[in-house]
């Protein structure tokens, strides 16, 4: 018996770690980097590390969420299968052919999934079925905004020194409409001011989200930005700039 259970122990190992990878590649046709994938996939299926700034990457996208959901319930199942085995509560008429069914069907699937005509139907599928399944405000931020390279998302932090202080965006931006970007609305404090942002002073503390090509605000907004790091640095926080995060 004992013989017996390290063999299963041995072959259900493999089945782990195939569906590891199988589920990598999944994320990867997300549009998910390999890196964090892999340990995205090892975290959801042992219940450690997700607590990370890359889990939004898979709770805030749909299709993420359902592999995920499936990830959990796996490694619950599979660390009570160890536990079982290790403790040699496994039943006696445990058949080996039935684990090799098993093993084979897995093994199946990753071959499958490692062919590239594959791969891409099942990548145009999980876009469409993000497209039309979808509501906007379940999409991550960067599949909203940041859909070209040349997009930037900024949040500008206003500072004594800003050119914007004490002054409305139309008295130092002229003809802001013919420009490529816009400004999505003003923080100032627990406000969120979006009527008149244009024409609204601007007060040391407030936060200006803005979005647009990239060239054209880190042109425009350029000392703006130079005072804003700098005093971000000298307080050590990070500014919030969308176009810095990669998925």
């Amino acid at each position: 018996m004992k013989k017996m259970n390290l063999f299963f122990l041995l072959i259900y190992f493999i089945i782990i770690t195939t569906v590891i990878e199988i589920f990598v590649i999944l994320f990867r046709l997300t549009d998910l980097k390999l890196e964090i994938s892999r340990f995205q996939v090892i975290s959801l299926m042992t219940g450690t590390g997700f607590t990370t700034g890359e889990s939004e990457l898979i709770l805030g996208h749909p299709v993420r969420r359902k592999l995920a959901t499936f990830l959990i319930l796996f490694g619950a199942f599979s660390l009570a299968v160890i536990i079982s085995s290790i403790s040699t509560i496994l039943s006696e008429d445990l058949r080996t052919k039935d684990i090799f069914y098993g093993a084979g069907g897995v093994l199946l699937a990753f071959v499958i999934l490692k062919l590239k005509s594959v791969q891409t139907k099942l990548s145009k599928l999980f876009k469409q079925d993000m497209k039309q399944n979808i509501e906007l405000g379940d999409l991550p931020i960067r599949d909203i905004f940041m859909s070209e390279k040349q997009d930037k998302l900024l949040n500008l932090h206003i500072y004594k020194g800003s050119s914007l202080f004490q002054k409305q965006i139309n008295q130092v931006i002229h003809d802001h409409d013919q420009l490529e970007f816009v400004v999505l609305f003003i923080k100032r404090g627990e406000l969120k001011l979006r009527r008149n942002i244009y024409h609204t002073k601007i007060h040391e503390g407030d936060q200006i989200l803005l979005f647009g090509e990239k060239n054209v605000i880190s042109k425009l907004f350029k000392n703006d930005i130079k005072i804003m790091e700098e005093k971000l640095k000298n307080t050590q926080h990070t500014p919030v700039s969308e176009h810095q995060s990669s998925p």
